[in-house]
């Protein structure tokens, strides 16, 4: 991929990358760092990159290993603090009350069935993709999709459904 082709799928897919990863994690300001990062290291690899290859898949992948990596690195953090001062730091701020319904929705699922979950439905991967770039079986996506949609539906369920 030149600098300008890799110039042109940051300006098309940048967005877009950003919106499934805070799908993924929760958090859109780490989504938006973790991208970044992300197009940072293809960027370094942009000749090794190419269309037909899939670079969105590479830099969701990238993305969601560092998003992977620093919440370890906060939780390990979190348990230091916890054994030196006797008490976790203060939280990062909660979103703003505007968050999407799926969101807290997806925030409910596994790390697992949530990263399933938003690779086949908003992603709109297949599943046979789905399991290349998670690097599970097609058989347990499946599985993953199945509970998810079942612990999903009660939390999406629509006001008209409750009778309100």
């Amino acid at each position: 991929m030149t600098d300008e082709e890799f110039e042109e799928f940051y300006a098309h897919s940048v967005k877009q990358l950003v919106g499934q990863v805070y799908l993924m994690t929760g958090d859109l300001h780490e989504a938006q760092d973790v991208v970044q990062e992300a197009f940072v290291r293809g960027w370094g690899r942009r000749a090794r990159l190419s269309r037909e290859a899939g670079p969105e898949a590479w830099i969701r992948t990238v993305a969601w290993r560092l998003a992977i990596s620093r919440w370890r690195r906060r939780g390990r953090a979190a348990e230091a603090w916890h054994r030196r001062e006797g008490g976790l730091p203060d939280a990062a701020p909660s979103p703003d009350p505007g968050t999407v319904a799926l969101v807290a929705a997806l925030r409910q699922l596994p790390e697992r069935q949530r990263r399933v979950a938003v690779l086949h439905y908003v992603c709109d991967l297949t599943v046979a993709e789905v399991a290349a770039e998670t690097g599970i079986s097609a058989g347990t996506v499946k599985t993953h999709l199945s509970r998810a949609r079942a612990a999903l539906r009660p939390h999406l369920v629509s006001e008209e459904e409750h009778g309100v």
